[in-house]
Order: structure tokens, then sequence, then C-alpha cells
């Protein structure tokens, strides 16, 4: 059996099932008898054990220094506190409940209490106790939600969906494939498994399909087509692992692009740098010949962290990753945190439209500390290398005015505290249409613009960029995104500002000819991807692109345009045989 999805990742994944849900099934009220009050305390008491051995397995593999298995220890702490074993016990025996019920009860109790103190730390503990209530209960229905530590064969794993913090403690050297029920292209969980290498499928609603998936159950997700086989025949097995051989010999055959020099046939030169999240990923960007970074994705580092890294941890960290980079570019982002990014330990209200809320210079301005914090770190990490510092989610220049203020303050800090620093770019990541028609005010205060398409597209066409019922419909390769990219570059040009992208469409080899020929002269892509998207540089001729793009800047129509550059494409790779 075959079922098709909406592919976020390519590849082919060989793997055993096993699916994870965030879904626990509602509490029952019901009064116990005295046999089962006595039950339920035992119950309470396993489950308690097994959760506290599971943690204590987990710590195995992490540094004793780092910050997940310090949570992981408070973690343990809570669960073996007498007090609240006592609590959890008496209010089963008094009013006659469930575990579970007394576990949501007295940790929501806890968890409130918490969240009403002044420390902010303290106060935003409360979450990580829900969340410690919601495995406690998973626990006492015999299993351990996200229990993967024990995984020891390839496995696809299939989830509702997937928080970037749930992505990043992922067992990754196990887990082979990803199959999730929602999610969009552009979603920060589908941007981590194209960074990762990992095939992934969303749009699939395993959980709703007559074909139970049991978990063991032998799959193939087919990345390239968009297919999930399962339980597949010999022959089909055969014919997939035939197929990712073929792929896997291609991706080497790239390994010759390399060192060669990034520009056209005809001469014309680009700059293809690389989108990152995590030190792991800026220290393997040389391997496939990215010239930098032009997307350092820094609000990834505090998805599973306790507390916000200080001035001097982020100065290291930035350091090191000037060090990997071997003189090359380094962009950074200010922590673009809210819509879909919540960080457990940092202040964020609640919002009804969290996308059109206080996120990315918005929250910078709203807690100028923290803005501060990093801006000191990335002043002070300029003293070892070229460092970029861009501003996500600006639309006016009042904007610019209030974050250049606050760099001022952190530069007379530093020489207070008689800390050196070195000279930053500054840019802004253009994500609304606003951002476009306001660059004239803004640029005379720029060095650099970053184009960044995934939520240029959702802002311009009012198109959610998690909801894969919109994928198809609404692609960055429309008319109008298409357009607000070439006035951006146009103003840039005018000005003699740098221009870039660093939007998931530059990740397209497919999108190149037209990109290139708008007049972008950097690229920065996912890694995964870059080797495929030099290819189609190296062997395209410039001016062949001037004229694709000024072709499509004339169509009118979403199908015309995915004509017009599948058309291009295979042109080229005719010409090419």
């Amino acid at each position: 059996m075959s079922i098709n999805g909406i592919v976020v990742s390519a590849g082919i994944a060989f793997g055993k099932a096993l699916t994870i849900t965030t879904q626990l099934p509602p509490l029952d009220f019901k009064l116990l008898s005295i046999e089962q009050i006595d039950q339920q305390q035992q119950q309470l008491t396993q489950a308690i054990n097994h959760l506290i051995a599971h943690l204590q397995h987990c710590q195995h593999h992490l540094y004793p220094d780092g910050d997940n298995f310090q949570l992981i220890d408070s973690d343990i702490m809570l669960l073996e506190d007498e007090e609240l074993q006592q609590q959890l016990h008496q209010h089963i025996r008094q009013f006659k409940v469930g575990a579970a019920v007394a576990v949501d009860r007295i940790f929501n109790q806890h968890a409130a209490e918490m969240s009403a103190l002044d420390d902010p730390y303290l106060a935003n503990r409360s979450v990580d106790i829900m969340c410690l209530a919601k495995r406690l209960t998973s626990a006492l229905q015999g299993h351990l939600q996200w229990d993967l530590s024990t995984l020891a064969e390839d496995t696809i794993l299939l989830a509702d969906d997937l928080t970037p913090a749930e992505f990043a403690i992922l067992p990754l050297t196990h887990i082979t494939g990803l199959i999730l029920e929602s999610g969009g292209l552009t979603s920060h969980t589908a941007i981590l498994a194209r960074a990762a290498g990992i095939p992934a499928l969303l749009n699939y609603q395993f959980s709703q399909t007559k074909y139970v998936i049991e978990d063991g159950t032998q799959l193939i997700l087919d990345g390239m087509s968009g297919e999930l086989h399962v339980a597949p025949s010999a022959d089909v097995f055969d014919q997939l692992k035939q197929k990712q051989q073929q792929e896997l010999l291609r991706r080497q055959a790239l390994m010759i692009y390399k060192d060669k020099p990034s520009q056209t046939r005809d001469g014309h030169k680009v700059t293809l740098l690389a989108n990152v999240g995590n030190l792991s990923e800026i220290s393997h960007v040389t391997d496939v010949g990215a010239q930098g970074i032009g997307l350092f994705r820094t609000e990834f580092l505090l998805m599973n962290a306790k507390a916000l890294p200080d001035e001097h941890q982020q100065y290291k960290l930035y350091c090191d990753a000037l060090h990997s980079l071997q003189g090359e570019v380094l962009t950074i982002r200010t922590f673009d945190i809210g819509a879909d990014k919540e960080i457990p330990f940092l202040p964020q209200n609640n919002e009804d439209n969290p996308a059109l809320g206080i996120r990315g210079i918005r929250y910078s301005l709203a807690h100028p500390e923290t803005f501060i914090t990093q801006v000191k770190a990335a002043l002070r990490a300029a003293n070892h290398g070229q460092v970029r510092l861009m501003f996500p989610m600006v639309s006016q220049v009042e904007e610019l005015d209030a974050a250049f203020l606050l760099i001022e303050r952190a530069k007379s800090e530093l020489n207070e505290q008689e800390k050196g620093f070195g000279a930053l770019s500054y840019g802004i990541v253009v994500e609304t249409p606003a951002a476009v028609l306001n660059l004239p005010s803004m640029l005379p205060l720029l060095d650099f613009v970053s184009i960044g398409t995934n939520d240029l597209t959702q802002y311009t066409l009012a198109a959610d960029r998690t909801n894969p019922h919109l994928a198809k419909q609404y692609p960055p390769l429309s008319p109008a995104v298409i357009q607000l990219i070439a006035l951006t570059i146009s103003h840039c040009k005018h000005t003699h500002v740098s221009v870039s992208l660093c939007g998931e469409l530059g990740s397209d080899p497919q999108a190149l000819p037209l990109l290139v020929g708008l007049g972008l002269d950097e690229l920065s892509i996912n890694p995964a991807n870059l080797l495929d998207v030099k290819v189609a540089l190296i062997e395209g001729n410039y001016t062949h692109f001037v004229n694709h793009a000024q072709h499509i800047a004339l169509l009118t129509r979403i199908t015309d345009i995915r004509e017009a550059i599948n058309a291009f494409s295979l042109d080229c790779d005719q010409s090419h045989e």
C-alpha cells in the first residue's frame, strides 16, 4: 500500500513505524472504591519510579554541565520530593479519584503558585511543571511520551506535529524519516528536517485513515515522489533501495562542485551562504562549499535551554562559529521570538494571532535587556572576524531607530566595562509588504538587506505558512511575491546596499535562474541543498537567467509561472546532456 503526502524534505528513508502522539485521553473523574484507591496509589508510585528511572537514563547521554541535564535534574528532584508524593497520595484517598486526576490537580496547583512568583525564571518553571505532569500521566497509562532513548534500529516517526523544541531532542541517529499530520512547507520543523537531511512528509492524516499503521510496521518514505509505502513488497523494497543508492551516488557526484568558483558560465559571480540553527551545523557548512553564514537562527539555541545564555556564553558561541568559518562571514539574526517559536523560560504573552503579534524585532524592543545582551556579545565577537547583525520582522523605520538607540547603549556599557568590540554590519530581514514599501526610508541606515521569502509569502498572500492545505495554492513563486522581491532588489541596487535572500525559496535549484536573473548576487541556502543550487548556477548562463526573469515578470498566473520555470529547467538539463 502506498499513500501520497507533501514532501518537505527530499530523500528516501527505510525504517520501522513509531507513532508519537501528544494527545492524552480525557480524565476520568468517577469516584473510586476502597480497593481501587489502593490500586491507584500503587500505580502512582510505580509510575513515579518508572519516570525517574527513565529520566536518569536520558541523562547518561548528556553532558553534566549542560542545560538539558540540569533541567532533567530539576524534574527528578520534583518527582522525588516526599511532600509532593504525600500530597498526591492524600488527594487520591481524600477525594476518591484516580491517580491521573490527582496529578492534574496537584501539579496545576504547584504551577499556579510558581507562576505567581516575582522571579521570572522561577515563574516560568511553571511550564516545566505542567510538561512533567503530562509525562507522569503518560507513565500512569503504561508508556512514556517521547521515550525514544532506547531506539536501536532505523525508525520512521509519525506525529501529529512537532515543535522546534521537540525536534531538538530527537535521537537523529535512529530517526531516518518523519511524517507529520500538520505543519507547512516553510514551518520551522520542516526547515529543521531539511537542515538535518531527514526525509519528511506532511499533510498525511495517518490517525484518520482506515489503514492503521501499527508500530513496528516496515515503512519506506519516498521523499522524491511524496509516497509512503506501508509494508512494501520485496519488489518495491528492492526498487526503492536501488533508487536510494542512485540518489546517494548523485549527491556524492555533486562534491566535485564544492570548490569550484560560484559563478555562471559567462562569469557572473553569486555568493552562496548557508542557513543554520546551531554550532554543529556551522562546523559542517564548509563541507558543501558555503562561503559563510547568511542566516544564523539564534533563537533555536533557546528551545531547550533553561535560561537565556548570558553575554559571555553568547560571545563564546559566536567566536566558536567564527573559528569554524575560517574568516568567512557570520550573519547573526537577533532572536526571532514569537509566532510558532515559544521559549519556555522567556516571558511571552498569549496572543489571539501570534503571527501578527509581538515577534521578531517587536519582541526585542519590548524586552531591551535581552536584545542588548545579544548585541554586546555580537559586538565583542566582531573583534575576531566578519560579523553581520540583522533584525527580523522590521516593517518601518521607527523600529530601526529604536534598535540603533539600544545598540548605542550596548556600546556605552561595553566601554564602561572596558571590553573591546569591533564593527558590525547591520541589516534587516524583509518579511512583510510594508518592509518592501518602507525600504527607501530604511536603506540609509543599513549595510545589507536579506529577503525572507517564507514570511514574505505568508504576509503577502495572507496564507498561514504552517497550514499544509494552503501550500500549493499560495506558493512563493506567485506574481505578487515575485514583484515584491523584484522591488526590494531594485530599491537596494539604487542605493548600492547589498541584497540577499535567505528564505527556503533560495534552496530550490529551479528557482535559482529566476532569483539571479532578478538581480540577486547573494543567496543563503539550506546546507543540504547548497550543492544542487550551485550546480544550477555553474551550469547556467547569466544572460539567459535575465531573459528568463523578464519573461516570468510578465506572467500573471501561478500555473504559468510554474510551467515556465519547469520548462526553463528542462531546457537547461537537456543542454547539459
